[in-house]
């Protein structure tokens, strides 16, 4: 039988994690699940193959990163639609892959489509509806609904300039034509820059309603760890040195050096976060020198 559907997760020292979103899938024999094993410090790959022999699980002795882990995870899928889906995530248990692949199918135009993404704590507020576009000069936007209490309001299919990296359903004809997701990030802005790859190539994204995937939120790097404010600075400005034209980009660089960076940098020294004050000094100085890939 033909594959329909290849549902691709990446998994980073998260195998609890990993774990409770394969239990929330509803398997069929259209559809393959793979487990990309993205250089977790145990081989928690082999514990996921004795766990789910009907998943595929490919180990990485080394950490791809977010792109380089999914890529791995996409040249192997098989199916006609590939769900890529971040491990911290859990499906809404009337979750229904052909809605979303309904969508892709609606026009030949549409490549990618994200489901409502809601937080996994509390009531569970939106965290995706949707995107705003980014602003010409500092590159900022917002997630439509972003911690609102779902009361339908977001219940109307539209297009949206970037995908959500969380969840997004990728239609494979217009994935071989645009390319892999570029792994020069290494994490975060990875799904913005392909979303512009897309939308370049004449595609469009859609947000789509119908169906919905919960989110833990930054389970492996914290949303306050030097890690993450290292990667955010150096990879702004990366995204705006592959996408954003002169003069205007020369703009850009002052903004997010000179007032944001500026700004972090203060900010988390009157916090006594030590730590994240040198990681912005550092995204900043490693984007100057060019510098790609893992940073530990």
């Amino acid at each position: 039988m033909n594959i329909e559907l290849s549902v691709i997760t990446v998994n980073f020292n998260g195998l609890k994690d990993t774990c409770e979103l394969i239990d929330s899938i509803t398997f069929s024999n259209d559809m393959e699940v793979i487990v990309v094993d993205n250089g977790s410090r145990e081989d928690e790959a082999t514990v996921i193959e004795q766990l789910y022999p009907n998943v595929i699980v490919i180990r990485s002795n080394k950490n791809l990163g977010f792109a380089g882990g999914n890529n791995l995870g996409i040249k192997a899928a098989k199916g006609k639609y590939l769900f890529l889906i971040n491990n911290d995530t859990f499906l809404d248990s009337h979750f229904d892959a052909k809605k979303l692949t309904k969508r892709l199918e609606s026009r030949p135009e549409v490549a990618i489509v994200c489901p409502k993404i809601r937080f996994s704590w509390s009531n569970r507020p939106i965290q995706f509806a949707g995107y705003t576009k980014l602003s010409a000069i500092t590159l900022r936007n917002r997630a439509i609904g972003c911690c609102e209490e779902d009361d339908g309001q977001y219940d109307i299919p539209h297009p949206t300039p970037y995908a959500h990296g969380a969840a997004m359903l990728i239609k494979r004809e217009a994935l071989e034509r645009v390319g892999l997701m570029p792994e020069c990030y290494f994490l975060y802005y990875e799904e913005l820059d392909w979303s512009l790859m897309f939308q370049r190539a004449g595609y469009e994204i859609w947000y789509d309603p119908t169906c919905t995937v919960y989110h833990k939120e930054s389970q492996t790097t914290g949303q306050d760890s030097p890690l993450r404010t290292y990667y955010i600075t150096r990879n702004r400005l990366f995204f705006a040195r592959r996408n954003v034209s002169y003069p205007r980009r020369l703009l850009t660089y002052i903004y997010i050096i000179c007032v944001v960076g500026v700004r972090d940098f203060a900010k988390h020294l009157l916090h006594r976060h030590a730590s994240n004050s040198k990681a912005t000094l550092k995204g900043i100085a490693h984007f100057i020198r060019n510098r790609q890939g893992k940073e530990q």
